[in-house]
């Protein structure tokens, strides 16, 4: 049989993105070792990285070799040195052109709050220890997208529009994911309201029924969606909700593990993914050894399932949860009392736990 091989394009970006993204590819490369497949990677500039070097936030090559590659690995991009540019010469400008051209549409945000770090959260540890959870966002729709959409002097308008295929595919993501969790299905609308939502609430409970009859599925309004997720939000297993919403929703699940540092995501559609972490490019502690790898090497192992290598991402996850257990993080995960560890010293740890992990026979 013939080893599975790789090309991952590695875009460090701005601030801390290339911290946590040499320590997430030191993960990927380990993962390789052990699992038995080979891995390629080539790094490019990207967001305020590329428009010092090139004037463009995503110069046409960089683009192209994305879209040839078979993943893209994301830093962070941004930061205060580029707020003054035009809107779309911005770094942030070149992510969503990045994400157009992936056809990227489904957006993946997991949130757990591992026993180890129950007591990190704003909510009672009675309340998040255990919770794990999967928000399946429309990423390319919506209000945000919709037109028409302006302003004048007196007022401003936009759209908030929803095609049936459009919420059929993210309900099918959503399901497909839930298949390989605990098998449920949370769907957040205001269709109470909005006839967008009642359409929405329409197929989905199609796809649900006509695809996917043996999953659960339960309906949410969205503002009952937002309490639960603080009240109760292990009741959570995969939610699925619209760009707006979910935009919302998944900022709010966000602070459930007390640290962004702890936070992946990936956008996936079309034949290429983008995965990254949920935190900015934090330009203030660049280069000191203080950022949060996790979150990048989470997103890691978010890239190594969806390539198919399930084994590895899971002794990625598991090498996170023993870091963890062990007291290897970062500042912004430490209480009183403890001893922080660098980026560099959570990655060492990880990519040697992995190693140690189902060694391929020779």
């Amino acid at each position: 049989m013939e080893t599975p091989h790789y090309h991952i394009v590695v875009l460090p970006g701005d601030g801390i993105g290339p911290e946590v993204t040499r320590e997430a590819v030191r993960v990927l490369e380990a993962a390789a070792e052990a699992f038995g497949f080979r891995l390629t990677t080539e790094t490019h500039p990207v967001g305020g990285a590329a428009i010092d070097a090139t004037g463009d936030p995503l110069p046409e090559p960089v683009l192209q070799a994305c879209l040839q590659a078979d993943a893209v690995l994301l830093g962070a991009v941004g930061g205060p040195k580029w707020d003054n540019l035009d809107r779309a010469q911005r770094p942030e400008a070149g992510l969503l052109r990045l994400r157009k051209a992936l056809e990227a549409y489904a957006n993946l945000r997991p949130v757990q709050v591992p026993e180890a770090l129950a007591d990190a959260s704003p909510l009672k540890r009675e309340v998040v220890a255990g919770t794990d959870l999967l928000i399946v966002r429309e990423l390319t729709g919506g209000i945000y997208f919709g037109e028409p959409r302006g302003r004048n002097g007196q007022m401003a308008w936009n759209t908030m529009r929803y095609t049936r295929e459009e919420v059929a595919r993210i309900a099918r993501v959503a399901f497909e994911w839930a298949k390989r969790r605990r098998g449920r299905v949370a769907s957040v609308d205001k269709a109470n309201v909005l006839e967008v939502s009642q359409l929405w609430r329409e197929v989905v409970s199609q796809v649900h029924r006509e695809e996917f009859p043996e999953l659960e599925l339960e309906h949410f309004y969205v503002d009952n969606a937002a309490m639960q997720l603080v009240r109760d939000p292990r009741r959570f297993d995969v939610v699925v909700t619209g760009n707006l919403f979910g935009d919302i929703l998944s900022d709010l699940a966000a602070t459930l593990p007390g640290s962004l540092g702890m936070l992946p995501s990936a956008s996936i559609g079309g034949r290429v993914g983008l995965f990254e972490p949920v935190h900015g490019s934090a330009p203030d502690i660049a280069g000191q050894g203080k950022a949060n790898p996790l979150a990048a090497i989470l997103s890691a192992a978010m890239l190594l399932e969806t390539l198919g290598q399930e084994a590895a991402a899971r002794a990625v996850r598991q090498g996170v949860d023993a870091a963890l257990a062990e007291g290897v993080k970062t500042a912004d995960l430490c209480r009183a009392g403890e001893t922080p560890a660098s980026t560099e010293a959570v990655g060492q740890f990880i990519a040697a736990y992995v190693r140690q992990q189902t060694p391929v026979a020779s």
